[in-house]
């Protein structure tokens, strides 16, 4: 783990696995990428603050819900991350949950990307709260608000730090680091006219 006082998101999480060099791109050579102006992110955050908004009060209690927190800031100190959660859920088995709504269709699939931001989320729960994380859960707003429930393995929670230290490896140390072996990614690629 390093020792050094860079803090990073989980946007830039989601960016490393996407693609490693997003982090380079950004952090190292401080080049944006202007996801501001992208349709799906934007109707993203359109949905995020609506759901901030509506239902405030309601507990899902199909899923074991007694209390939750809306829109939580977290951070974790011993693994240098912060970012924030849709809703934090305690529920009926004194464990807590991430609970994340998603501007997507699901199709029988949890992408990377998902399950790790819950694993994240999952993490700094575990050391803000002081309590046993054990699964998360993912709202897809495209499919009728259907919800998936994401179990996390010893294994999940390794990783995710593994995770965290390739990133700050390259931001620490300026470490320019492979392209994604997903060719189809570098198509509509905002740093495809510079990466090499």
């Amino acid at each position: 783990m390093s020792q050094g006082d860079t803090i990073i998101t989980i946007s830039d999480v989601l960016e490393y696995l996407f693609c490693p060099r997003f982090i380079y791109y950004m952090h190292c050579l401080a080049i944006p990428q202007h996801e501001e102006s992208r349709f799906k992110v934007i109707k993203g955050r359109e949905v995020h603050d609506e759901k901030r908004i509506t239902n405030t009060e309601y507990l899902r209690k199909k899923l074991g819900v007694v209390k939750k927190e809306i829109n939580v800031f977290i951070a974790s100190k011993n693994n240098h991350i912060k970012g924030i959660v849709d809703e934090v859920l305690f529920l009926d088995n004194g464990t807590a949950a991430p609970f994340e709504y998603k501007y997507a269709e699901f199709k029988d699939t949890i992408f990377q990307t998902y399950k790790f931001q819950l694993v994240l989320h999952a993490l700094m729960i575990k050391e803000n709260y002081k309590t046993d994380v054990k699964k998360g859960f993912i709202c897809f707003t495209r499919s009728n608000n259907h919800i998936e429930e994401i179990i996390f393995t010893e294994k999940d929670f390794k990783k995710a730090i593994e995770i965290i230290d390739e990133i700050l490896v390259i931001i620490d140390k300026g470490f320019y680091p492979g392209k994604s072996k997903y060719k189809n990614k570098c198509i509509d690629c905002c740093y495809s006219n510079i990466c090499v």
